[in-house]
C-alpha cells in the first residue's frame, strides 16, 4: 500500500470527514427549519454542537462550543453549551440504581473538579447575559440569564445544597418571566419555568411552609408540565432537556408510568444510542412491566460506548445492574 493511499484511509482522516458529514446534515435539517418566531440567534454551530452533545460526542461539541466562545467572547450561548455538556458527564458520572430507579440522586457531598467547573461556567452565562441586560434589556438575553441560573440550581440540587439551589431558582425564574414577557414566542424559557413550577408543587407540607415564609413563589405541577411539554416540541435549544426532564418527573413523581414512556421516546428516535437515555426508557419500561422491552434498552445501554470513557463505564454497570434484577443476566 501506497503512503498516499494510507494517509487517505486513515482513522483520522476517516473520522474528521465523517464529522463534517454530521455538521453538513445538521447544518442541512437546521437550514431547512421555518425561521423561528423568536428573536433567538442561534449559529449553525450552536445547533451541531448540540446534536453532538447528545450524540456521543463530547469532545467535538466542546470544540464547537469553544469556538463560539472565541468568536463571540460576550456572548453567553457558547458558555452555555459548554455548561451543558459538562452537565451531562456529571450527570451520568453520579447516576446510580436506588430505590429501584436509576437516576442520579440528590446528597450532600463535597465539590469536586467538575462541579467547580460547571459552575464557573453557569455563573459566567449569567454575568455576560446580566451585563448585556443592564445596556438593553432582550427576551434573548433574559432567557439566557434564566438558563444560567438554571444550570446553577440543577447542579446544587444534585448535592443537595437547599437554600443555594431555592435563590438560584427564584432569580431563574425572575429572568424566564421577564424574557417571556419580552417575547411570547420565546419557547426555550419554558425549560426552566416548568421544572420550577413542577418542583416547588412536590415539595412536602413542611417545605411548603416554610418557602412561605421565606417568600419563594409558589408552583404548580400540571402548569409546569405543559410547560415542558412546549419547550420540548417547540425549543430551539432545549428540547432534548426538557423532554429527558419531563419523562423523569412523570416516572419519579407521578409515577404515570405509560405518559413517562411516551416522553421518552423521541428521546430515543433522536439519539438510540445515548446511554442515559437509554438507561431511563428501559426503568420506565421495566416499571410498567415489560420487560422485554426494558432487557432490550438496557442490553442497548450495556454495549454503548458513547460519550466519555468514565460515563460509558458507569451505565454500563448500571445497565448490566438491571438486567440482573430482571434475572437476563448478561
Amino acid at each position: 500500500m501506497s503512503p498516499r493511499r494510507s494517509i487517505r484511509n486513515s482513522p483520522v482522516r476517516f473520522a474528521n470527514r465523517h464529522f463534517r458529514m454530521v455538521f453538513c446534515l445538521v447544518a442541512a435539517m437546521f437550514a431547512a427549519r421555518q425561521a423561528p418566531a423568536s428573536e433567538l440567534d442561534i449559529p449553525t454551530e450552536a445547533t451541531v454542537a448540540i446534536h453532538l452533545m447528545y450524540a456521543g460526542q463530547p469532545e467535538r461539541a466542546v470544540a464547537l462550543a469553544r469556538q463560539l466562545e472565541t468568536s463571540r467572547p460576550e456572548h453567553p450561548l457558547g458558555y452555555l453549551i459548554e455548561a451543558d455538556i459538562l452537565w451531562w458527564k456529571i450527570y451520568c458520572k453520579w447516576s446510580e440504581r436506588k430505590y429501584n430507579t436509576i437516576d442520579a440522586w440528590s446528597h450532600t457531598r463535597p465539590a469536586d473538579a467538575d462541579d467547580d467547573a460547571d459552575l464557573a461556567l453557569a455563573d459566567k452565562v449569567t454575568r455576560l447575559a446580566e451585563a448585556s441586560i443592564a445596556k438593553s434589556d432582550t427576551a434573548e438575553m433574559e432567557l439566557y440569564a434564566g438558563l444560567g441560573y438554571a444550570s446553577r440550581a440543577r447542579l446544587l440540587g444534585l448535592r443537595y445544597e437547599k437554600m443555594p439551589v431555592a435563590r438560584a431558582g427564584v432569580e431563574a425564574r425572575k429572568h424566564l418571566l421577564r424574557c417571556l414577557e419580552l417575547d411570547p414566542d420565546m419557547a426555550d424559557a419554558n425549560l426552566g419555568l416548568g421544572l420550577y413550577n413542577y418542583y416547588v408543587d412536590t415539595l412536602s407540607t413542611l417545605a411548603k411552609i416554610l418557602r412561605f415564609f421565606m417568600g419563594i413563589p409558589g408552583g404548580d405541577k400540571a402548569v409546569g408540565l405543559r410547560q415542558l411539554e412546549t419547550a420540548s416540541s417547540k425549543g430551539e435549544l432545549t428540547q432534548m432537556e426538557a423532554r429527558f426532564n419531563m419523562a423523569k418527573s412523570l416516572r419519579n413523581y407521578d409515577r404515570d408510568y405509560a405518559r413517562a414512556a411516551q416522553s421518552a421516546a423521541p428521546l430515543l428516535t433522536a439519539f438510540p444510542g445515548n446511554p442515559i437515555f437509554l438507561l431511563l426508557a428501559g426503568d420506565i419500561e421495566q416499571k410498567l412491566g415489560h420487560n422485554d422491552a426494558a432487557a432490550v434498552r438496557f442490553r442497548a445501554a450495556a454495549a454503548s460506548s458513547e460519550g466519555d470513557s468514565a460515563c460509558a463505564a458507569n451505565a454500563q454497570s448500571l445497565a448490566r445492574e438491571a438486567l440482573a434484577s430482571l434475572g437476563k443476566a448478561q
